[in-house]
């Protein structure tokens, strides 16, 4: 029998079925499927255009891969295309158990380390540079090869600050004080300790919960979530919450609530650099100087800020966000027009 097991590998599915190949990664817990064939071909003229058209007709491949039985309700990828921008090695879009994101630190990070594991860029004494085109604009990717391990760094979009202390009326919680940024994407920061929220794996349904919350009230309440340039970016992505550290040597923890109660295991990068345009509105972080924040598993994110700049009329930080990535396997998923769930499904 395990002959025969053995000799009928690999599985070839019927003709109407389509294979979608992945390789799937995780950047300090938060995961990552990179789709790399069984998209179908379309023809945009732009990224966000492209986005624009996946969302509107080939949505089901998203909740295909993303969702149960394939994945979960925390499952996150990104569809490597070929690049619009003339200086991008490649473009990519987001994905999530909600829909599309603007940003993605996390799979930037992923990305730059995957390029260099499997030769689509040569190291040049040690490093290897990388321009990757997002929804949100260019993001120029380093990665330093050392020890027979990869650091990867990415310098973000412009990220700027919209508005300190607001204040938006939570009806399960009352007052909440939150900073709104943009690092690529839009997030409303809040101090964990309004809340008596500790950040830590014990409280993660509460954590979710009061993110979801927060993030409806202040959509509701909060018109200034708009992109000085592109509507299609003007949104709120999620909540972050900041407390102290828990680990040794870290200066913070960073907790976000995105998409439709998404918990990221990785810092965010996104929303670090949104951090770096807060702490320096705020006169708490110097140019150059480093911060280093954790997140719900304990892994670190290093941030800074390289530059400051005008940006639509509003001053904006160029941030650098550092971390690491790993590869944890590789898919050919099979999506089979009869199967009843073939376009996924959720329990949660």
């Amino acid at each position: 029998m395990i002959s025969k097991i053995r000799s009928s590998l690999p599985f070839q599915p019927g003709k109407n079925t389509l294979k979608i190949k992945t390789i799937d990664m995780h950047t300090g817990g938060e995961p990552l499927r990179v789709v790399l064939e069984g998209y179908p071909e379309i023809r945009a003229s732009s990224l966000l255009e492209y986005r624009r058209i996946i969302k509107e007709k080939y949505d089901h491949l998203r909740t295909a891969i993303m969702h149960e039985p394939r994945g979960h309700a925390d499952m996150y990828g990104c569809l490597l295309l070929p690049p619009f921008h003339p200086e991008a090695d490649f473009s990519v879009l987001f994905m999530h158990n909600e829909g599309y994101s603007t940003m993605c630190g996390h799979a930037i990070i992923a990305l730059t380390t995957l390029a260099v594991k499997m030769k689509w860029i040569e190291p040049k004494n040690g490093e290897a540079h990388l321009a990757i085109e997002a929804p949100c604009g260019l993001i120029k990717a380093k990665a330093i090869i050392a020890d027979g391990g990869i650091n990867a760094s990415f310098l973000c979009v412009p990220s700027f600050v919209v508005g300190l202390d607001y204040s938006v009326d939570v009806p399960s919680m009352g007052n909440i004080v939150y900073d709104l940024a943009y690092g690529g994407a839009f997030y409303a920061y809040v101090d964990s300790n309004q809340l008596g929220l500790e950040l830590t794996p014990h409280n993660y349904k509460r954590i979710i919960d009061a993110g979801k919350e927060i993030k409806h009230a202040v959509m509701k309440s909060n018109s200034s979530i708009t992109h000085p340039f592109e509507s299609d970016l003007s949104f709120l992505y999620g909540t972050i919450f900041i407390g102290g550290p828990v680990s040794q040597g870290v200066d913070s923890r960073n907790v976000c609530v995105f998409a439709d109660g998404e918990v990221d295991r990785s810092p965010t990068g996104s929303g670090v650099s949104g951090r770096m345009a807060i702490h320096y509105k705020r006169t708490e972080l110097a140019l150059h100087q480093k911060m280093k924040i954790e997140s719900i598993t304990g892994a670190v994110f290093v941030g800074s800020v390289t530059n400051v700049l005008d940006y639509g009329g509003k001053e904006a930080v160029i941030p650098c966000v550092e971390g690491t990535a790993y590869i944890t396997g590789q898919h050919e998923f099979i999506i089979d027009p009869d199967d009843p769930f073939t376009n996924g499904f959720f329990l949660r």
